[in-house]
């Protein structure tokens, strides 16, 4: 196995529930709602769902065919099928971002919302969801932001001891992040990726507005200001829309069957074979199980 960054694993975490359900987050989440729409295409073939958790966001991208939705943890995908169902809309993955499964230039489309912040090497994995992206293929994707205005402030108070405006990430506790709108401008360009569109998104995340306004009217104050990302971006997310630019490759045949989007993490090798409860792959003799609906690549059976 080759190496690679840590992970940050979710796996029996009740975050849905804690974080988003229960935790005073429906503004955010609303907010998030309209960033959304504003960048999603009506419809597509084939999009893949990166840090898809729960399924939380998944729904909003019934305008595609399918929709792969990815997670390091089996235990968020579980709760992900239990929300939406087994059907054939809906492929549900395990794996790691920094060793996707995928052939290349397999997907029409990508988000990875909330996600970015647990990569240690972001240039790493953004390079490898360059990859598995067709040629004018749009990914959105959300950061946390080192240059908000409450850094900002906490810096020039003294009170914070690194520095918003330099370009490395930040990290404000164990494998979480925060990017530098530059430096996420700066790796989308060097793989190949022109940034169409981008979003200021949560203007208003404090917790005595959230106390005191409605988050219905929070979120649309936040949807009526996110257009002004394109001037700046001090808010403690963005949201970018980048668009792949096109390669010699080109793009795959339209999808025929789920087998056939996969690779070996390992050995890279695409003639995975298909059994009950695995994928086999000749090359390296690996073996990756297939449990309850989910495809498992994070390790290898034996």
């Amino acid at each position: 196995m080759t190496n690679t960054p840590p992970v940050c694993n979710y796996e029996g975490s009740d975050y849905q529930t804690s974080f988003w359900e229960q935790g005073g987050r429906e503004y955010e989440d609303r907010a998030e709602a309209i960033a959304l729409r504003r960048m999603l295409p009506e419809s597509g073939k084939i999009m893949l769902e990166l840090g898809a958790g729960a399924g939380r966001n998944t729904p909003r991208y019934a305008g595609f065919e399918k929709i792969v939705v990815l997670d390091y943890s089996t235990t968020q995908l579980a709760q992900a099928q239990e929300k939406l169902g087994r059907s054939a809309k809906h492929i549900y993955v395990a794996a790691d971002i920094y060793r996707l499964p995928f052939r290349d230039s397999q997907f029409d489309a990508a988000t990875m919302i909330r996600t970015l912040h647990h990569m240690s090497d972001a240039p790493k994995a953004l390079s490898q969801i360059r990859n598995v992206l067709q040629p004018n293929a749009v990914f959105i994707l959300e950061f946390a932001n080192k240059l908000n205005l409450k850094s900002i402030l906490r810096y020039w108070l003294g009170q914070q001891d690194w520095n918003p405006f330099t370009l490395e990430p930040v990290e404000f506790v164990k494998l979480n992040f925060d990017f530098h709108p530059k430096a996420i401008r700066n790796w989308l360009g060097e793989l190949g990726f022109s940034i169409e569109q981008t979003l200021a998104v949560s203007h208003f995340r404090l917790g005595f507005l959230k106390r005191i306004i409605s988050a219905k009217i929070l979120a649309a104050l936040d949807g009526f200001f996110q257009p002004t990302g394109a001037l700046w971006q001090f808010t403690p997310s963005v949201f970018v829309k980048a668009r792949c630019t096109a390669t010699e490759a080109g793009a795959r045949p339209g999808f025929t069957s789920v087998v056939n989007l996969f690779k070996c993490p390992d050995c890279g090798s695409e003639n995975l074979e298909e059994s009950k409860d695995h994928l086999h792959c000749p090359s390296c003799k690996a073996d990756w199980a297939v449990r309850d609906g989910i495809y498992d690549f994070r390790e290898r059976i034996k």
